[in-house]
């Protein structure tokens, strides 16, 4: 039940205006306030990043090699698009524990499907439908029928891998020879197609930049200074360009072949990142989205038809979970009964640690994928000095508790903690 001290509509960031218009120095005050006032937003994510980033570096000198950076960009899309995934039912204060599973599904569905010949393109809409259906399904229990969404999936979690085993057998791994699949998290841009991802990143984001100041002016609200713009622009520019530069540089430890480039897996989480961050913040749905998570009564009473809106939650978290689980197909090659019981944890994990609230309507995209990147990074780290997995468990899951604490405390300061 939320807290009836609670405003009745969260609105996406970008909606909500200080009132004035201020100059630079005024809104990094702004700023410090929000934190002060428990709006921590990325900001632990961001620390923590910077701290495991130096700390690994310093431990392992395999950390910061061309192949490693390389790798470890591979090995968080899987998590990244999991997390984003999540995202969608943690902002209307659900969860879903079966979309791990329910990507494995569909991914079963996908090689059955083009195993008996049908192209590949139809298999792979084929696993998307799947994705679509069970998070219809599951959307329809939370939101018409009142099922606890963590009992109703935890049901599906269960059910699936027994769906798994039914459609693949007990046991045993199953190639997948689709060459393009393959190649999603195996291959590479040519060395010009870095710079021009580069370039459609920052026009992108210069023009929805521009657009939204524009939008506000017309509607009579007030704009944040064009500095902060031109900064944010200036850092997506600089740190890009860093990472392109790396990665166009020869990985191969050998003379003959030569591994350069951007992995093609990056371009397709940036288009899901600014697709699902412009769904968000930029149309009804996702203002919506955060009202009903901020205050479900006072959105329905707002004329916002909340079981809509949470059902459409749902589906979207099943299907980006169908494209997590393309990109694990593609990384190993196989398909296999046991996938995905474990990584929807890691996923909820990601967005938590990236500021998303688990008490709903609050959090971005680009807060689950740092979340993701924290912990693809304990992963990476932990693994390059030698550690077993046992001991990156109980790493992520302290990284986690302490995430969780800090979101909860700062709901507290802020006022709006749920009340159970």
């Amino acid at each position: 039940m939320s807290n009836p001290n609670q405003p009745g509509l969260n609105l996406a960031p970008q909606e909500i205006s200080s009132g004035h218009e201020g100059g630079l120095v005024d809104q990094v005050k702004a700023y410090f306030s929000r934190i002060k006032n428990g709006d921590m937003g990325a900001l632990p994510a961001t620390g923590a990043l910077l701290v495991l980033t130096a700390l690994f570096a310093y431990l392992s000198p395999y950390f910061l090699t061309k192949l490693n950076f390389a790798n470890l960009f591979v090995q968080a899309a899987q998590l990244t698009t999991l997390a984003i995934a999540l995202v969608f039912v943690l902002l209307i204060a659900e969860i879903d524990l079966s979309a791990g599973v329910a990507a494995a599904v569909a991914m079963d569905v996908f090689y059955l499907t083009t195993t008996f010949g049908v192209p590949w393109p139809i298999g792979l809409v084929s696993a998307l439908m799947v994705g679509v259906i069970l998070g219809l399904i599951l959307g329809f229990f939370v939101a018409k029928v009142g099922v606890p969404s963590f009992v109703i999936s935890l049901a599906f979690f269960l059910g699936l891998q027994g769906v798994a085993l039914i459609l693949l057998g007990d046991g045993g791994l199953f190639r997948v020879e689709v060459p393009e699949v393959r190649a999603i998290m195996n291959d590479n841009l040519p060395l010009w197609g870095g710079w021009l991802l580069l370039f459609v990143v920052v026009a992108i984001s210069a023009g929805l930049g521009f657009y939204d100041r524009y939008r506000r002016s017309a509607s009579g609200l007030v704009n944040r200074p064009v500095s902060l713009l031109l900064i944010k622009l200036a850092f997506i520019t600089v740190v890009g360009g860093v990472v392109i530069y790396v990665l166009n540089l020869n990985r191969s430890a050998s003379d003959v072949i030569q591994i350069s480039g951007v992995p093609i897996v990056i371009p397709i989480v940036l288009f899901i990142i600014f697709a699902g961050t412009f769904l968000l913040d930029r149309t009804k749905f996702g203002r919506h989205l955060y009202a009903v998570g901020g205050n479900p009564e006072a959105a329905r009473r707002a004329g916002i038809k909340v079981v809509r809106i949470r059902i459409t939650a749902f589906v979207i978290t099943s299907s980006l979970a169908v494209v997590a689980g393309l990109f694990h197909v593609s990384r190993i090659g196989v398909v296999e009964a046991a996938s995905g019981r474990t990584i929807v944890l890691s996923g909820v994990a990601a967005a938590v640690v990236g500021g998303v609230s688990l008490f709903g309507g609050r959090g971005r995209l680009v807060h689950a994928a740092l979340g993701a990147l924290v912990i693809s990074i304990i992963d990476n780290g932990l693994g390059l000095l030698g550690f077993s997995a046992g001991i990156s468990f109980v790493v992520t899951g302290t990284v986690l508790a302490l995430a969780a604490t800090v979101d909860a405390v700062s709901r507290r300061r802020g006022g709006s903690v749920r009340r159970i």
